[in-house]
């Protein structure tokens, strides 16, 4: 990676690790690696983001310079275009609601392990074990609960 970012004008980080926080990929002495007035976007900014020297911006002041670099870290960037992601969001998700609006959640997760995977809290208790880590809470596995 730290070769690569030598060459770039623009890196996006886009880095997801489900219901947890963001490894930090690129780190602040990295930046010195790149060519001055780079770019990078952190897609990743919502979980912490994937580059140390990130923080969340807003529309009104989207970008913030370190060591040479932009940056570029508005959180909720699909907010930006609200019908479109929420048409995106719609037709990725309602194969699912429409499993769980058929089954009851219990037979449609049984049935589907994404369906499973994605669920975080189920009658009180935290089912996903990187976001029971991620708050120093007690994981319960979907099956236990």
């Amino acid at each position: 990676m730290t070769e690569e970012i030598k060459d770039a004008d623009l890196v996006i980080g886009a880095v997801l690790i489900p219901g947890a926080s963001t490894p930090k990929l690129i780190r602040r002495e990295h930046l010195r690696l790149m060519k001055p007035g780079s770019v990078i976007v952190d897609v990743a900014v919502d979980q912490g983001g994937c580059v140390e020297t990130s923080h969340v911006t807003y529309h009104d002041d989207p970008v913030y310079t370190v060591d040479g670099v932009l940056h570029y870290g508005v959180a909720n960037m699909p907010g930006a275009v609200p019908r479109t992601s929420t048409m995106a969001l719609t037709n990725a998700t309602i194969t699912y609601g429409l499993k769980i609006a058929g089954l009851g959640l219990e037979q449609a997760a049984a049935a589907d392990p994404g369906l499973k995977n994605g669920i975080n809290i189920y009658r009180g208790r935290c089912t996903c074990e990187n976001v029971a880590k991620s708050f120093g809470i007690t994981y319960t596995p979907f099956e236990a609960s």
